[in-house]
Formats: structure tokens, sequence, C-alpha cells
């Protein structure tokens, strides 16, 4: 018979880290710059104590444990008040992104039956298109200050955060319940079908912060300053939000200004030491501060994720300093699963060899399994040379979609376990080292072979001329398909097809070479900063290759 251990029990809550901020580094800083223009500064024991106010305020409008309470707004001091407090007093905080369409949000909405919608005036057009369609939500709230409401409200009945928040006191004892209970809720970007919902728990979110935090993940300290790039209402912002208070990290909100000088002026000023964002991102802030020849004076650590990460990115931020780490997941894993960062061996290897390291998505932190398996649902071996679809289990993995959707996302091993099918293709080294070398609806099935979008999406990012570049598979009469390249250049650059194509030469077998090079002025961008290849392929469906 197991023998119980003698230790005591204590739920896993997120209201216990912001006690935890709040005792310990209550002198910590919260650094936003608002949709009103000003820089905005709030220690954590002030955000703490406006938490609970908040708590109140919700109790008093009737907010229940378990209900959805959804934001659309940018990283903010407010917004992050909003996902202690619905969480910390037993409700559910769901983040929407405002990049979706009117008509999924009004799917995304209705589907979560969402009771209460905080929400930035950058987004008033679209609350007043989607508001009529909405019957769910009885609760329609401004975050912005008092005197800023605007003269024409997007909905009948608005209300304004800070009147709310004025009225209450700031005494409410957060309550405990069990460390399963949901926390929040986020839906996938839908590529595919409706977008789906994933409901985090309380334990799941704790571990994955805390996990995140470990020394070969993200590691951040009390000695930090962040700034999340990378939205709040994109799989919570990563988790950094939680980790941040958690080690008492300073946090650097950007609020709806994202451009590179916007984002720059933050890292200096503030003095960052560590950022966090999709690659797009930090491709415009690189090419910015070449182009007008800065420097970054404190930037060390720069957490990159959400597709593949170019060496040539990687490369930039080594030579100024700047240390970059590759993270991959999904929201389905909340999202964190590996992170690609040198060991010390590796950091004495040569720099191209170190660059080549880093562009793979790395080794998985501790919680997470994973597993490659063949077409045919054979589990393959971690040899680096065979590819298959990745599957996933863990702590903070998802068991199911809020309502149950997408049951084919999920198989069961010989012993019953549940695994989470991640649609990526990857392969494994023996020590654990994962490459992602494509999606299983973007890989390039031609004469037999696979040929990997992401390894011909890298090399054509290396050369000098390229700022951003995809690949899609063209229908071919005779190899079944083959990959057209499609090329941003950067501004100022001029580079023929002819050059580019040439430049694959001595990288890559022939057989993989694109047959062909079409120029675009931009990208099609999706919901989380994504290429969307689905918009691509749509526009170069007419293209033909020769046999």
């Amino acid at each position: 018979m197991l023998k119980p251990g003698l230790m005591m029990k204590q739920e896993m809550l997120l209201s216990s880290i912001l006690l935890h901020a709040e005792r310990f580094y209550g002198w910590q800083e919260v650094v936003t710059r608002r949709v009103e223009g000003d820089l905005h500064r709030i220690t954590f024991k002030a955000l703490a104590a406006r938490s609970r106010q908040l708590a109140n305020a919700l109790h008093g409008l009737g907010v229940e444990q378990g209900e959805n309470i959804a934001t659309i707004a940018w990283n903010s001091h407010r917004h992050l008040e909003i996902y202690y407090a619905v969480a910390g007093m037993g409700a559910v905080t769901h983040t929407l992104n405002p990049r979706y369409t009117p008509q999924q949000l009004i799917y995304i909405i209705n589907h979560a039956q969402d009771t209460t919608i905080f929400f930035d005036l950058t987004f008033a057009p679209l609350i007043k298109a989607i508001a009529p369609h909405c019957p769910t939500v009885k609760r329609w709230v401004l975050l912005i200050d008092e005197d800023k409401m605007p003269a024409e409200p997007p909905v009948n009945g608005l209300l304004n955060y800070e009147a709310l928040l004025a009225a209450q006191n700031d005494t409410y004892v957060w309550p405990e319940f069990d460390e399963n209970s949901a926390c929040t809720l986020c839906y996938t970007s839908g590529t595919t079908g409706n977008p789906k919902g994933i409901l985090y728990s309380h334990r799941s979110t704790m571990l994955h912060a805390m996990m995140s935090n470990c020394a070969d993940a993200i590691a951040l300290t009390r000695k930090d300053t962040i700034l999340p790039v990378v939205p709040m209402f994109h799989v919570n912002a990563w988790g950094l939000p939680y980790a941040a208070l958690m080690t008492g990290c300073k946090l650097v909100m950007p609020g709806p200004q994202l451009d590179a000088p916007s984002i720059y002026s933050l890292l200096e000023n503030e003095r960052v030491t560590v950022a966090a964002g999709v690659p797009t991102i930090w491709l415009g802030l690189i090419n910015h501060v070449l182009q007008n020849k800065l420097t970054f004076s404190t930037l060390k650590r720069s957490l990159v994720g959400g597709s593949a990460v170019p060496i040539s990115l990687i490369k930039s931020f080594d030579e100024m300093g700047v240390e970059l780490m590759q993270g991959w997941g999904s929201t389905e894993m909340s999202p964190l699963g590996t992170v690609s960062k040198l060991s010390g061996d590796e950091r004495d290897l040569p720099k191209q060899e170190q660059y080549e390291i880093v562009a793979k998505q790395g080794r998985t932190i501790f919680g997470v399994d994973m597993k490659l398996l063949a077409e045919d649902g054979t589990e393959l071996p971690w040899d680096f040379e065979q590819s298959g679809e990745l599957h996933v289990r863990g702590h903070w993995v998802l068991n199911e979609y809020y309502g149950g959707d997408g049951a084919k996302a999920f198989s069961h091993d010989k012993d019953g376990k549940r695994w989470f099918a991640t649609g990526d293709v990857a392969r494994m080294a023996p020590d654990g080292l994962m490459q992602i070398t494509d999606r299983t609806k973007d890989v390039i099935k031609s004469g037999g072979e696979w040929i990997s979008s992401i390894d011909l999406e890298n090399i054509a990012m290396s050369h000098p001329a390229v700022l951003q570049s995809a690949v899609i598979a063209i229908p071919h009469e005779k190899w079944n398909e083959r990959p057209l390249l499609i090329v941003v250049k950067k501004p100022g650059s001029e580079v023929s097809k002819e050059e580019i194509l040439k430049f694959y030469e001595g990288s890559i077998s022939k057989m993989h070479i694109p047959d062909d090079v079409e120029f675009v002025d931009a990208m099609p961008i999706g919901a989380t900063g994504k290429i969307q290849k689905s918009t691509l392929r749509e526009q170069f469906k007419g293209v033909q290759f020769a046999k």
C-alpha cells in the first residue's frame, strides 16, 4: 500500500503569485505606454491593491465564479490587473485577439458565452460592430481614464474601468479553491475551421510559469526588466505576466505602439534586459537599428517564437551583444515546449555552428514529453534523420478543446496515455535536440521526397537583400508539387530571381531548390504574427511550373 507524504497541502492558485509579488517585490514597477498616450508607472504593491478593487467591483456587478470575463486589450497595467483579479476570484480571463475578423470574434464570444468584456479605446469601432451580435455579454467596460471617455460610446450602458475601481476599497481576501479550476481561456487562430478554445487551469499555468523561469528556459530574475512585445491576447503573452511577478522582474508594457522606433525607445529608456516577441517584430527592429546606426545598451536576451527564426536574425542579435533564445510551442501547450539556448560546450563552437544550433527549436523543458510518428502511426527513432509528426503530452498540454471540439487532434499510445498531435513535422537528435522541419500542411511532397519549406525560407533569409521569405507548394504534373519562393526585399535593396536561386547552390540539394521566385511588397500576416501561407496559396494558385 502506498504511504501518504506528510507535507502541507496548498492549492497552486494564481493569486499566490500576486500575494508574493506584493509582499516581497512591492517596490518593483510595471511601466505602460498607455492608449492615452502617456507613460504610466505603478508598483507591484499598488497593482495588487487595484486588482483587489477590481475583484470587489466584479462581485458588485454580479460576476460569479466560473464566468468567462473577456478582454480586447493591449499589454498594459490594466490588462494585468484583470488577469489577476478575474482568475483570483475564481472566474476565467478570456483574452480575445483583436486581429481576428469580426465574424471570428462574434463566434468566439458566443461560443465562450462571455458575460463581460473589457476593451481599449483603440477597439471601439470593433466593439460597435460586434456588440449587437453578442447576446451573452451583459457588461462592456472601457479601459481609459474617466475624463477621456468618448462622447459617442460604442455601446449603450458603457462602464468606465477607473470609475469601477474608484468606487471600491482594496480590502479583499482571495478565495481558495481547487487548483485544477479554470483560470484563463484562449482560442487558436483557426487556420482550419472555427477557432478552438484552450481552457487553462491554475495548476497548469503555475507549473508553466515556474518551469519557464528555470535556468535553461527564460530564467527571469528580480534584476531583469522584461518587455513582452508578444501580446497578452496571444497565449497569455507566453506566460510572462505570471513569470515576471513570480520573480520580481520589472515589466514594461508597450501598449498599442509596436513600431520599431517605439519599441527601441522603451528598450533603451527603461533599461530592458529581456524582450519577447515574434520574428516579424524583431526583423523590423533590427532593420531600424542597423539603418540608424544604433546599439542596444542594456538588452542581453531576446526570446523569439511563433514561427521559425532565421539564422540571419540570430547573427544580427549576436553581433549586437544580444543572445537570441528561440522558444517553440503552441496555444495548446500554454505555450512553452522547448527552448533553444546554447549549452556550455556549444558556446565554444564556431559562431556559424552556434547560430545553426539556436535556429533549431531546442530541447524540452521539464514537464513536456515528445514523440515522432510516421504516416502509418509507428513511432520513429530519435536519430535526427527521420522526420515525423510531433506529438506531445505534459503538465500544461491541453487534454481536450473547450466545448469538445477537435477530437481528431489527439491520439492514444499502447498504454492508453493521451497525446496531442501538434501538426508539426520534426526530427529529434539522440540527446533530445528537436528541429521543426515543417507544418504537416506546408511540407512540399515532390517526387517522393519531403522538402522543408522552413529550410528553404531560412536560406533565403540569409541573403543580404531579403527581408522576409515564404515558401509554398505549387502543383506540378510530373513531380506532384514543387516549391515557390516568395520574397519581400529589404528597403533600398535590389536582387533578381536568378541571383536568389543561384544563392541556394551548395547549400541544399538541387532537387530542393525552388523552381521560381515571386517578389511582393508585403507578406500577409495573421492574427498571431505568422505569415499566412493559406493567403499566399490563394494568391499564387494560378502559377504554373514547366514540366
